[in-house]
């Protein structure tokens, strides 16, 4: 997967979004000091060839008022998700200075970012030798990946460094589909990323219950739940460049012990075991759902994108980098644990590797991986709140939900964000774990069909627009990619039961209303939206891109 390429352009500052109330000139002068676009001094008229029709020139006149549209010597807008829409910024211009700015992302953090937001490590990829056998399951972690994460990472590296904000994928489809479909896949794409967050407490008590059995129920288990949830919100809510170097620590501590493991079973390995298989005996729907809940997620990083310093260079490595990293760290502890010890399939089910690490090596292996597990599940538990939390900040900020989810901590971190992601956990934390990532998966696999069709058409309708990373296919091999990952898709839905089908649609009937019902709530003024001004202005078309470029 050739994913760190790609010609960068020039850099563009933020540029000022459209105010609600006015219409600013294009010499930056209110039109009630006699310079508005309508006419005055300030008048302006231009005509431009625009690049789309097939290179046809195209005629366009600008310096009257146009409704709902500004054209400023800093850009021209659209509102937001309005077809024909381009992100685009058109002059350089030192951004206003931000707290947050102060703190961006470098490569190494966003790459174990992205390890936690995928994988943590091999916890909980044990149900796949149970539901399968060794072989089915070394397979699905060899095939996977390419039929689903290598895609899935290379959109993203597109889509962003294409649309280098928190919004992440709510822009991309916002842009292709409208904003009424960028709602969708945010509440959708949020929740899940909500659902997926509650795991961590129920897979954390899992393997701790093996030392600690007290908390494997009642009110021990209960007050673990609650006090792990505060000690991580909090960690969140102190800043994102702790939680990135918080999580490389995390990270180079879960991988140790698995490869200590590999090395100590050397001797013990009997190839032969690798093939063991019974297809007359597979949970399919146990399989699938457990590789798809440990291989997707790749597009969660691209909500963190505005925290990223240089996201042009640093997105599309870090993916690069974090693909190597998941695959080896789910094949190299299963390569040894089905190896080195006879087949139980019944045993393989989630919190078993501390089982086989003692088997190999002793106690002590033993507890060194279940320490592993604890602070792998703090790890994704971080992560996962870091991308929720700026994906509802992004959504602020282009106005779909209440200006107070834009609001910053002292520490630059989206604090109303925090807040409502970590209830989410709290009151989901206490469903099985099987529930949870059937409900999970159900609900993020409409997130992506919707993804999928918002770059075919991206790629489509403006081919001409810069992308710092491009996937190196053509609109129909791009298109071609993308058919496995639909198939899976249509799979994973179709073995749903029929109860986790029934509450997922319910939660997406719930983003069905809630769209209108936020736009109502706006209009009657009972809640304050607004856009930031902070932003790269989002809405140009390609005539009015040009006329930018003439500006600068």
């Amino acid at each position: 997967m050739l994913i760190t390429g790609g010609s960068i352009p020039s850099s563009t500052a933020p540029l000022r979004a459209r105010r609600r109330q006015g219409v600013r000139s294009m010499d930056g002068q209110d039109p009630s000091n006699g310079k508005g676009s309508g006419g005055g001094s300030g008048e302006m008229k231009a005509t431009v060839a625009s690049p789309s029709h097939g290179g046809q020139n195209r005629g366009m006149e600008i310096g009257e008022e146009r409704p709902r549209r500004a054209l400023e010597t800093e850009g021209h807008s659209l509102p937001m998700g309005e077809l024909g829409a381009q992100y685009q910024g058109l002059i350089n211009r030192p951004p206003r200075p931000r707290p947050e700015e102060q703190h961006k992302l470098s490569i190494v953090p966003l790459v174990f970012l992205i390890f936690y937001e995928v994988s943590g490590g091999p916890f909980g990829i044990e149900d796949t030798v149970g539901a399968a056998g060794p072989l089915l399951a070394i397979l699905g972690f060899l095939v996977f990946p390419l039929i689903w994460s290598i895609p899935e990472a290379l959109l993203t590296a597109e889509l962003g460094t294409m649309f280098p904000e928190n919004g992440g994928y709510v822009v991309w489809v916002s842009s292709a589909l409208g904003p009424f479909w960028g709602f969708q896949q945010g509440w959708m794409k949020w929740l899940s990323g909500v659902i997926d967050n509650a795991l961590y407490p129920v897979l954390f008590l899992d393997y701790v219950k093996a030392g600690i059995p007290r908390l494997g129920g009642g009110p021990p288990r209960v007050l673990a739940v609650l006090s792990l949830t505060a000690v991580l919100t909090y960690m969140n809510y102190r800043g994102l460049t702790i939680v990135g170097w918080v999580a490389v620590f995390l990270g180079a501590f879960s991988i140790l012990p698995f490869i200590v493991m590999g090395l100590v079973s050397i001797p013990k390995l009997r190839p032969k075991r690798w093939l063991k298989v019974d297809v007359h005996n597979v949970d399919w729907n146990l399989y699938l759902n457990t590789l798809f809940w440990n291989l997707n997620y790749w597009d969660s990083v691209s909500t963190l994108a505005g925290e990223v310093n240089s996201p042009a260079i640093t997105l599309p490595k870090a993916l690069f980098y974090a693909v190597i990293l998941v695959v080896a760290s789910y094949l190299y502890p299963l390569l040894s644990g089905t190896g080195a010890l006879p087949l139980d399939r019944e045993s393989w089910t989630e919190g078993y590797f501390p089982d086989v690490a003692k088997a190999i090596a002793g106690v002590w292996l033993s507890w060194w991986v279940q320490g592993a597990s604890a602070l792998s599940n703090m790890g994704m538990f971080v992560a996962e709140m870091s991308s929720d939390s700026y994906q509802l900040l992004g959504m602020a900020q282009r106005g779909m939900l209440p200006e107070f989810f834009g609001k910053r901590s002292r520490h630059g971190t989206p604090v109303i964000g925090i807040l409502f992601s970590a209830s989410g956990v709290l009151l989901l934390s206490f469903l099985s774990f099987q529930e949870i990532v059937a409900a999970e998966n159900f609900l993020y696999c409409f997130g992506m069909l919707l993804e999928f069709i918002a770059f075919v058409r991206l790629r489509v309708k403006y081919p001409a627009v810069p992308r710092p990373y491009k996937i190196p296919l053509g609109t129909v091999g791009c298109t071609l990619m993308l058919v496995p990952p639909t198939l899976l898709i249509i799979v994973v839905l179709a073995l749903s039961s029929l109860k986790v089908a029934l509450v997922s649609f319910g939660a997406v009937v719930v983003g069905l209303v809630m769209q209108p019902g936020l736009k109502y709530v706006e209009k009657k003024g009972w809640l304050r939206f607004s856009v930031s001004p902070d932003l790269p202005e989002f809405g140009a078309t390609p005539a009015e891109a040009a006329v930018g470029r003439l500006v600068r």
